[in-house]
């Protein structure tokens, strides 16, 4: 069993922030370049008000961190900020070398430096990257521990996940260790069409290093903020929403809770697919007294998690309820409100989205009972996939009977 840590010190919520959950999540990120346009959310994540970058792993929006560097390597006084408008990857035809544009980026040549030894993947050595394959490209997005990346692996497009070990601070780097360990071990056991493909993962001394398939689409929440917030097209919210529920009733009958479930995670592929993706802060499912609390971000956040109350695999379905919501009305959840206002409202007052008078009665029914505030009283993600199945039947059906209907109408007359 993998147990997750607890990060004292970079926990509890005072001040009226969102603070702590797990700096694993690389939802703190924040896309380079950008700063006057961002708006703090839970566990001091930057959330940014445009989309773009799209990547396997979640940039936006956070559970823990700041954009502080707690280490070395990113305060090098080499490394420069890279403009924002250049994500164009490495097409160079030697692998495994760092474009000219990163010469002076400390993490990608830490990573690609010849002189410094590869560590093996305990346990998952056939998961080892060769970094003579890994093309680097633009960072694009950065956070305290670390920097997200485009580039191409044996020729595929990749995101690349590049987190730095803590200088002076052994448990700090033990905690990442067992993070990142955790992490790599989620990613090579899961093998489903809706949760991102793992492609490989290496460490180096002063580096880690986890490759992912690349989404073009960005996150789901990028998306509907590139929409300004108008809603998913009926059917398409629910093909997408079969997508993420398919995908989590694989990931719990794996035994795994995923625990930061939420539009930011849920990455759009070329064919307006999604996949499921950050899992650093997963976990598998155990006695839950010993989990750690205020793991995820407080919008998508269960009651129980919030009150630090125990909690099994049935709070990613009340995550679910929430981004089901989106996807029907294409807002932010408790947009009015901070993050711990929502928080609060959820747990002291039962404050859930207000669900559109004109939502079909199966969807909303589907709401209602994936965030019931009685964990019981919510449905697996196996009963959620029934449901969603016929709510989609019901609509396809409907379309056609408006078709016949259109078709069998009258034509107007002109006066």
């Amino acid at each position: 069993m993998v147990e997750g840590p607890k990060f004292t010190g970079l926990m509890g919520g005072g001040g009226g922030n969102d603070n702590g959950n797990n700096f694993y999540d690389m939802a703190y990120y924040r896309k380079l370049g950008e700063g006057s346009n961002m708006s703090i959310e839970s566990g001091n994540s930057l959330q940014t008000t445009n989309g773009g970058g799209s990547i396997a792993m979640s940039v936006d929006n956070s559970s823990v961190g700041s954009s502080d560097s707690h280490t070395g390597i990113l305060n090098h006084p080499g490394l420069r900020p890279m403009p924002s408008a250049n994500y164009s990857v490495n097409h160079s035809r030697h692998p495994g070398k760092v474009s000219h544009a990163l010469n002076e980026d400390a993490l990608a040549k830490a990573l690609m430096d010849p002189h410094s030894p590869t560590e093996t993947l305990k346990d998952y050595d056939e998961w080892t990257i060769d970094l003579g394959k890994l093309n680097m490209g633009m960072p694009f997005a950065q956070g305290a521990f670390g920097k997200l990346y485009k580039g191409t692996y044996n020729g595929e497009d990749v995101a690349i996940k590049l987190l730095e070990r803590p200088e002076n601070d052994p448990e700090r780097e033990r905690l990442m260790e067992q993070q990142f360990v955790q992490e790599v071990m989620m990613l090579a056991n899961l093998r489903h069409p809706n949760v991102v493909r793992f492609i490989g993962a290496c460490r180096k001394p002063m580096v880690w290093c986890i490759v992912t398939e690349y989404a073009r689409g960005g996150s789901v929440r990028q998306f509907l903020m590139k929409r300004q917030n108008r809603s998913v097209p009926l059917r398409l919210a629910v093909k997408q929403a079969l997508d993420v529920a398919r995908g989590m009733a694989y990931v719990h009958g794996l035994g795994f809770i995923h625990r930061d479930l939420k539009s930011d995670n849920l990455l759009i592929f070329a064919d307006k697919s999604i996949k499921i993706a950050d899992f650093g802060v997963a976990r598998i499912e155990v006695q839950t007294e010993g989990m750690t609390p205020e793991t995820g971000t407080y919008r998508w956040m269960a009651p129980e998690m919030i009150q630090h109350r125990p909690y099994n695999q049935k709070v990613d379905v009340y995550s679910f309820g929430i981004v089901l919501w989106e996807l029907i009305t294409g807002m932010l959840p408790f947009q009015n409100m901070t993050a711990v206002q929502a928080a609060f409202a959820v747990v002291n007052k039962g404050v859930r989205p207000i669900i559109p008078q004109d939502c079909l009665p199966a969807l909303a029914e589907i709401m209602t009972r994936c965030w019931d505030a009685n964990p019981d009283v919510r449905p697996t993600f196996a009963e959620v996939v029934r449901m969603l199945e016929s709510a989609e039947m019901e609509i396809v059906n409907s379309v056609r009977k408006a078709r016949f209907r259109c078709c069998i109408s009258q034509p107007m007359t002109m006066d």
